[in-house]
């Protein structure tokens, strides 16, 4: 199955190791994206890779990246958690037996950093800060919100704090910080007040952009000149203008159908003082509609 027909469900990597085609050193290895690098877009360039790769160069893919990230039982665990997320791209047979060989790797890794000084915990984060050790991490809500602040998208806060609050309460926790809360409650109070800043900006915006609009209605012109005759004279004058008269080569007038309607609409009045229709308007005003043209005895010639 190829993994763009479906959309890939993340999972919360601390470290978004990815790079530009251009700064690559191992094409093969290496998580290219040429764009701004975003947690969707890593956790779908993870899961092409895998796709892409024959299975036998997966233990060294897998090297490769946990040597370059500070903290490799982490990725493991969250990579452990983007395949778990994503079985449905897995289905045939060829695709199943990937996943299996996948997962095998990752437990074959984790004990291998267990049985080996590799488990040691790698941060300068004082245990004061720490709110719970579990068996393979620790939680620390400190070092949680420095990671918040450094995304830029909303939606990839909310979803890194829910995948942390899902995480502590399915983890074995070996032992808890007193003195801090619990880790999931800070979690979660953090996420609530994200979602409430994040609408009321919206709502900000909201009422920026109605009151802009009202603005923008409000603003009429000083009068409009009122026809003492039928519209489509003063549309076919506009219409050669538009098409037909050229001193440089160019329109006379070189602006859109709409934009042209809009002027004529907000500037003048039918024979009977009533607002101008710009649906109408712009019929008069396309070139191809010719049976809208005054008679020659009542055209402007330009």
């Amino acid at each position: 199955m190829n993994p763009n027909e479906q959309i890939v469900q993340t999972s919360p990597f601390v470290e978004l190791l990815a790079v530009p085609t251009a700064q690559a050193t191992n094409l093969s290895f290496d998580i290219i994206i040429n764009q701004e690098i975003t947690l969707q877009n890593y956790c779908e360039a993870l899961i092409a890779k895998i796709f892409e790769l024959p299975q036998s160069e997966y233990t060294a893919f897998i090297n490769y990246q946990i040597y370059q990230v500070k903290e490799p039982s982490i990725w493991l665990n969250k990579l452990e958690k983007l395949l778990a997320n994503n079985e449905g791209l897995f289905t045939s047979k060829c695709a199943f037996t990937r996943i299996s060989k996948l997962i095998n790797l990752i437990e074959q890794k984790r004990k291998e950093m267990q049985s080996t000084s590799v488990k040691e915990t790698k941060t300068n984060t004082p245990k004061r800060l720490i709110n719970a050790d579990a068996e393979d991490r620790y939680f620390s809500f400190h070092e949680t919100k420095q990671h918040i602040e450094t995304l830029e998208n909303f939606n990839d806060k909310i979803i890194y704090l829910t995948e942390e609050i899902f995480d502590y309460e399915e983890a074995d926790i070996i032992s808890k910080n007193k003195n801090l809360g619990e880790y999931n409650f800070q979690c979660e109070k953090l996420k609530v007040r994200l979602q409430t800043t994040r609408k009321l900006l919206l709502d900000i915006e909201k009422e920026k952009q109605e009151n802009d609009l009202k603005a923008i209605s409000e603003i009429k012109p000083i009068f409009k000149i009122r026809l003492n005759g039928p519209i489509n004279i003063l549309t076919d004058a506009y219409k050669q203008m538009m098409n037909e008269v050229k001193p440089n080569g160019k329109p006379y007038i070189e602006y859109k159908i709409k934009e042209i309607a809009k002027f004529i609409c907000d500037n003048y009045l039918d024979e009977n003082g009533n607002e101008l229709s710009i649906l109408t308007i712009q019929t008069y005003l396309s070139p191809t509609r010719t049976d809208k043209n005054p008679n020659n005895g009542w055209k402007i010639k330009l």
